[in-house]
């Protein structure tokens, strides 16, 4: 007689394993404890063997017929069902080790020691919410530049068109490493170029007229809010560093003896160590901060715990606070600031360019050490420090002083 679903539910434990027979070597086994597991018993090559098809009422009635047919239907093939399990078992491991998921996150592994943990978050990010769920499971080689080119197109229709060429760009890394280490054949992300909306490049809000500069630094001095916050103000358009060196400056890296800051590699983009030369002004913000934040490690703490830098967010909020919104002027900004105004007085391009830490294209030209014009760079540092002050104090608009 066949089971049904009430005799099922009705079976109680025993003080003995038991089955309750469905037919065809389908059955329920129900042990000691009331658990019940289904099972096809047949025979293969002369031989008994049982086959595990789940358990109730996780895999219901009907779901454990289907499966037994299944099973039945390959030993009519001459397939053993247990056998047939193990390989598909195996492939899915096989599968899941070079799914695209699995090979972006070694990939991202490799890539921890040298970049940034922020870096690293976004790309973790960017993975997670448009590539992961779609194709993360897919096997790496299987994946086509169409099936890629809609994922990045579905980025596209929200207006992201930035972060559409971001994650192009990233999953050609991941494809390349697929490549190199033997899971993947070919690249599907670099039969994209051209496919994608195309992005215009727009600069960090900044100001560069001489009358704004000089009405920004005027605020600065009058800023009313936390005196962390304002030091950092004052010495951002000293130095132009990026925005997350200046919060994360510790004082271990400040020479006051030489006048310089030294940012260690591990905080740089490009990971080399970069000299910052303190001009006199720098050193004067930095000798008032150390009143008040001396014996912590960072010389910029956040407000709310000292073991942690100023928050990212901070400068910008600040810069708002005093009434410059965010198509004006950016904690970013201080470097197109310094960077327009140097070269427009004629300042040697190749010492702007290593003060700023761009990354050279050149490849011979850029293999510099930190220390490369550093003489050239204090004077140009402490120029342009002064020039900033006739700015600050509502001077005739002169050159800075010095030509290359």
């Amino acid at each position: 007689m066949k089971l049904t679903v009430v005799t099922i539910k009705g079976a109680k434990p025993k003080d003995k394993p038991y089955k309750l027979i469905d037919g065809g070597g389908l059955h329920l086994l129900i042990n000691k404890k009331g658990a019940k597991y289904w099972r096809y018993n047949y025979r293969y090559n002369a031989k008994h063997k049982t086959l595990s098809l789940g358990v109730y009422p996780d895999v219901s009635l009907k779901e454990a017929r289907d499966l037994h047919y299944q099973a039945k239907k390959q030993l009519g093939e001459g397939i053993d069902p247990s056998l047939q399990r193990k390989i598909e078992k195996v492939t899915k491991q096989d599968q899941e080790k070079n799914s695209f998921k699995a090979i972006a996150l070694e990939w991202i592994e490799k890539q921890r020691p040298t970049l940034a943990k922020s870096t690293i978050k976004n790309i973790e990010g960017r993975l997670k919410n448009h590539i992961f769920d779609h194709i993360g499971n897919r096997v790496i080689s299987d994946i086509t530049a169409p099936e890629l080119l809609a994922l990045l197109r579905r980025i596209e229709s929200t207006g992201h068109h930035e972060t559409a060429h971001r994650v192009r760009n990233l999953c050609g890394k991941v494809f390349r490493y697929a490549i190199v280490t033997g899971r993947a054949e070919r690249d599907p992300s670099a039969d994209l170029q051209g496919a994608l909306i195309a992005v215009t490049t727009t600069n960090y809000p900044a100001l560069t007229g001489p009358k704004e500069i000089g009405g920004l630094l005027r605020a600065i001095d009058d800023y009313s809010g936390d005196y962390v916050t304002k030091c950092a103000l004052r010495l951002a358009p000293l130095v132009f560093v990026r925005p997350s060196n200046l919060r994360r400056a510790e004082w271990k890296e400040i020479d006051f003896e030489n006048k310089q800051w030294l940012i260690p590699a591990e905080k740089m983009k490009k990971k080399e160590d970069h000299i910052v030369p303190l001009c006199n002004q720098a050193i004067e913000i930095l000798i008032a901060i150390k009143a008040v934040t001396d014996g912590e490690r960072y010389i910029f703490p956040s407000v709310r715990t000292k073991t942690r830098p100023m928050s990212e967010n901070t400068i910008n909020a600040s810069l708002r606070r005093m009434g410059y919104t965010k198509e004006e002027m950016t904690g970013h900004g201080f470097r197109a600031m310094a960077s327009t105004l140097l070269n427009e007085q004629g300042f040697n391009v190749d010492w702007i360019e290593v003060q700023l830490a761009h990354k050279e294209q050149n490849k011979i030209r850029g293999a510099y050490n930190r220390a490369k014009y550093l003489p050239q760079r204090k004077t140009m540092m402490q120029q342009w420090a002064n020039y900033l002050d006739t700015l600050r104090n509502g001077a005739d608009v002169i050159p800075i002083g010095h030509k290359a």
